[in-house]
């Protein structure tokens, strides 16, 4: 029962809760009113039936008073109060008004009472319906003298009131829900405003805050809540501007020191094979050098960077097929389908990096790329990079997009780099609203995929270049699922 609760949500708890705790109360007013009622209404009928069953036993006495007179004749005559029967015993005999009531409807018990003289009252049921009896005894006549008065009347009345009395509880427990969705409503909506700000900003919208409130429990959390946002919003910039100034400054003495090695390499038939062997890997560790200090810089300018969402039409089949172009590479790597609207809207800058950083990746770490797979499902546009390599393992899939992280070089047959190249493509992803993540390719090796949320239909541009035209090759290979299996994502799906 517990769980089940909790598997409703806060929002269904409280109306619940109302619900029930106004249908208990209801319950409880309900009980308690019809039974004060039922018996201020039973012991009222019973006092004047009594009252009324001792009038009719007066009238029948003073009549058998009349010397001469059977009780039979009498009986005969008297017509009881209220449409009453009678019922007379008179030594062993019996006698009745009606041929429904009689002796045998007139409990032993009653009978004995009235027998010592006194006067008592029984509740019977006479042909299922109920009715108060009222034994009195006439000692003037020696007779006693009972009256039977059918209650139907007063039992429609209990009826109707018990009636009314659950419509009531009833319209007071949908009332008491009905209060509960409101303050369901009043109680859930700071916490969804919350959840709702907590969201925009994990997507990078560090503007975002909550709107100032004029309730007196709420406003210590807005006022924590913006004060922890605006916190978070400058240690960002903070660092993103500390990584950047270091970047810029090491650029200077970097250069100069590329100069001083090339100079050197223009002279390397005059060095000795010894120094010549310590050049080349001075030169190697420059060259990786430099480009870590340029994802450094892309890194630190995707993080301070505004919402991209709202950029610039980019067709991503046309984008891959330039880069593929200006990079040397065989254009028939690119798989496309023909006449598929891949267009986006974003950075067009940061989405050629991150789709050079998949290539650079499979060139570095797997034999190279094998196919460049562009594809539009649903409202998603992807594109994945499949390599030669033998792949990446199931607990490597989500660490190789974290920020100099390695893969495993034996087995990918890496070359040494920084390990930013694939957490570029993620907080690229991740700013365009989309996801990053690796898969097994169809024919063998790793897919590096890349999806960002297509632009809308009949956006400002079209298919063929970065900005609109026609579509590239035409697509020769199977595409699997967006998330395939064993897949992992990183950034906003």
């Amino acid at each position: 029962m517990t769980e089940s609760l909790r598997a409703r949500g806060l929002r269904a708890r409280i109306v619940l809760g109302f619900a029930v705790g106004t249908l208990l109360v209801s319950a409880v007013l309900v009980t308690t009113t019809w039974l004060l009622a039922r018996g201020y209404l039973v012991d009222q009928r019973e006092r004047s039936l009594t009252r009324q069953a001792f009038a009719d036993a007066n009238v029948l006495a003073s009549r058998l008073a009349t010397a001469g007179t059977e009780v039979g004749d009498v009986l005969t005559e008297q017509v009881p109060s209220g449409g009453a029967d009678v019922v007379v015993r008179s030594g062993d005999s019996w006698y009745s008004t009606s041929l429904d009531v009689g002796a045998r409807d007139v409990p032993t018990s009653l009978q004995a009472l009235v027998e010592d003289g006194s006067a008592g009252t029984a509740r019977v049921e006479i042909g299922g319906v109920p009715a108060l009896l009222v034994g009195v005894p006439v000692a003037s006549a020696d007779v006693e003298f009972y009256e039977v008065t059918r209650l139907t009347e007063l039992q429609q009345v209990l009826r109707t009131l018990a009636a009314v009395l659950g419509a009531g509880a009833l319209v007071a427990t949908a009332a008491g829900a009905a209060f509960g969705v409101w303050a369901s409503r009043r109680a859930v909506t700071p916490l969804e405003q919350v959840a709702g700000a907590a969201t925009r900003i994990a997507g990078g919208e560090l503007t975002t805050r909550l709107p100032p409130t004029e309730d007196p429990d709420l406003v210590g959390i807005v006022a924590a809540f913006n004060s922890m946002v605006d916190a978070l919003s400058a240690r960002i910039e903070r660092d993103a501007r500390f990584v950047g100034d270091v970047s810029h400054e090491l650029r200077s003495p970097l250069t100069s020191v590329v100069t001083s090695v090339e100079v050197l390499g223009a002279r390397r038939a005059e060095l000795s094979p010894r120094a010549d062997q310590a050049l080349a890997l001075v030169e190697r560790e420059l060259d990786r050098f430099r480009h870590m200090l340029d994802d450094l810089l892309e890194l630190a300018r995707i993080d301070g960077a505004p919402d991209p969402s709202a950029g610039t039409p980019v067709s991503v089949a046309a984008l891959a097929r330039e880069l593929l172009a200006a990079t040397g590479r065989d254009p028939d790597l690119l798989r496309a389908e023909a006449g598929e609207d891949t267009t986006v809207l974003g950075d067009k800058t940061a989405l050629e990096r991150a789709l050079r950083n998949l290539l650079d990746n499979a060139d570095r770490h797997a034999g190279g790329a094998v196919a460049v797979v562009v594809r539009r499902t649903g409202d998603t546009v992807v594109a994945g990079v499949d390599d030669a390599g033998p792949g990446v393992a199931l607990e490597d899939r989500e660490r190789v997009f974290e920020r100099f992280a390695r893969g495993t070089g034996a087995a990918r047959g890496s070359l040494p780099g920084a390990g930013l190249g694939l957490a570029i493509v993620a907080e690229t992803a991740a700013r365009h609203g989309g996801a990053a993540w690796v898969s097994e390719a169809p024919g063998g090796g790793a897919r590096f995929n890349l999806s960002v949320p297509a632009a809308p239909v009949g956006g400002p541009a079209g298919e063929g270049s970065p900005s609109g035209g026609a579509p590239g090759a035409a697509r020769g290979g199977e595409a699997e699922p967006v998330a395939p299996a064993g897949s992992t994502r990183r950034g906003t799906p």
